[in-house]
């Protein structure tokens, strides 16, 4: 798995939970039932300079941040 499948990963996650703490406890219980999942996330954390303990939660601060950008981007697109 690359950084490219466990990002998407995430991502679905984030958009079935509908909340950050469901989508964290639902990634903290696939990574304790998957080794080779565990595995890819502990490496991706290295590659981003991420935790473990925080990867997934910086993660998807920064995905819903950029998420707002573009609608921010939209609206100001509208407007003019």
């Amino acid at each position: 798995m690359d950084n490219n499948d466990i990002t998407e990963l995430f991502r679905q996650v984030i958009s079935q939970a509908g909340s950050i703490d469901v989508a964290e406890s639902e990634f903290k219980k696939m990574i304790g039932e998957d080794d080779d999942l565990h595995k890819a996330y502990r490496q991706w954390c290295h590659e981003v300079g991420s935790s473990e303990r925080n990867g997934f939660l910086d993660y998807c601060e920064e995905y819903l941040d950029n998420q707002e950008s573009i609608w921010d981007t939209l609206d100001n697109d509208y407007d003019k």
